[in-house]
C-alpha cells in the first residue's frame, strides 16, 4: 500500500538520481511487450492474460523450489507459508479464465490465424510446474528442442526430485517406514502409488498430535493438488466456450485433451488414504 505524505511537499518529484516506481518494476519493459498481430481489440485481453498468466506461474515456481528445499532440511514450518502462497497464486490463475472468457467466438476467430502454431501447450513454466508437483512426461520435451538451452533447461527440471518425492522423504526422515525404492529412484519417471507411502500417511492421520506437521504438509499439498485441477477444469470450459472442439493451435485436441488430464492427481496416496480413513 502507498504511503501517503502529511503534505505536500512530503513527494519527492526528482528523480534524476534516484530510482523510481517504474524503474523498480521495470514498466517500461513490461508495458511495451503487448505486440498484437491483428487490429482485432481482444487481441489485447488474449496477450494480457497470458502473460499475466506466465508471470504468476514464475512466483509458483519460486515458491515451490524454495518450499522443496526446506522440505529437504527437515525444516517443515516454513515451507506452510510457501505452500499456502502457492494456493492463493492458484486462485488468481482460476479467477482469470472468467476474464478470458468474455472473449467470444466470432471475436477470437478474427485474430486466431494470427497465433500460427503457438499455444499454451508450449508453456514450459506451466511444464515446470507440472514436473515440481510430479507429473513427469519425457516426450514433452520434444516441442522445446529448436531451443538447445531450454530443452536443458527443462530436461534437468524433469531429473529433479519433485516436492511431493521431498514430502516422501521428510515421511522417512521422521522414522516412518518407506520402501528404498521410493527414496533412491530415476527422479525423471512418474511418480508410481506406493503401498508403504499410503501407510505411512495413513500413520500421521491417524495421529495428527505427533505428527502436526507432517499433517500440516499433507493438507497443504492437497490445497494445491485440488486448485490445480480447479484450474483445469476452468481451462477446459473457457475452451469449450470459445473455440468448441476445434484442434488446439498446437496440435492437441482441444477440449478433448484437457478433458483427460483435467481429473490427473498429482499426489496419489494423499487422496486414496481418504476412502480408507
Amino acid at each position: 500500500m502507498a504511503d501517503t505524505p502529511q503534505n505536500k511537499e512530503d513527494l519527492v518529484s526528482d528523480f534524476s538520481k534516484s530510482m523510481s516506481y517504474g524503474d523498480y518494476l521495470h514498466l517500461d519493459q513490461i508495458l511495451t511487450s503487448q505486440h498484437r498481430l491483428s487490429d482485432h481489440h481482444d487481441e489485447m485481453l488474449f496477450i494480457i492474460i497470458h502473460q499475466a498468466s506466465e508471470l504468476w506461474m514464475k512466483l509458483i515456481l519460486h515458491e515451490l523450489r524454495a518450499a522443496r528445499a526446506s522440505i529437504q532440511q527437515n525444516n517443515l514450518e516454513p515451507a506452510f507459508k510457501m505452500l499456502a502462497r502457492v494456493s492463493g497464486i492458484q486462485k488468481q490463475l482460476i479467477q482469470s479464465w472468467d476474464v478470458l472468457s468474455t472473449l467470444t467466438p466470432a471475436e477470437y476467430m478474427q485474430f486466431r490465424h494470427k497465433l500460427g502454431n503457438s499455444s499454451g501447450f508450449q508453456s514450459y513454466q506451466n511444464r515446470q510446474i507440472e514436473f515440481m508437483l510430479g507429473l513427469k512426461n519425457p516426450r514433452v520435451l520434444a516441442v522445446y528442442e529448436h531451443q538447445p538451452e531450454l530443452l536443458k533447461l527443462m530436461s534437468e527440471a524433469m531429473s529433479e526430485p519433485s516436492i511431493y518425492d521431498a514430502a516422501i522423504g521428510a515421511l522417512a526422515a521422521r522414522g516412518l517406514t518407506i520402501d528404498p525404492e521410493c527414496l533412491q529412484r530415476d527422479w525423471s519417471q512418474p511418480y508410481v502409488e506406493n503401498e508403504s507411502v499410503t501407510e505411512a500417511w495413513l500413520t500421521v492421520y491417524r495421529d495428527v498430535d505427533q505428527y502436526w506437521d507432517l499433517y500440516e504438509l499433507a493438507e497443504k499439498l492437497v490445497d494445491i493438488d485440488s486448485r490445480q485441477q480447479q484450474w483445469r477444469f476452468n481451462h477446459m470450459g473457457t475452451v469449450e466456450r470459445v473455440i468448441g472442439f476445434k484442434r488446439g493451435t498446437g496440435g492437441s485436441s482441444g477440449v478433448d485433451y484437457l478433458k483427460h488430464v483435467v481429473s490427473q492427481r498429482y499426489f496419489p496416496e494423499l487422496w486414496s488414504l481418504r476412502t480408507v480413513l
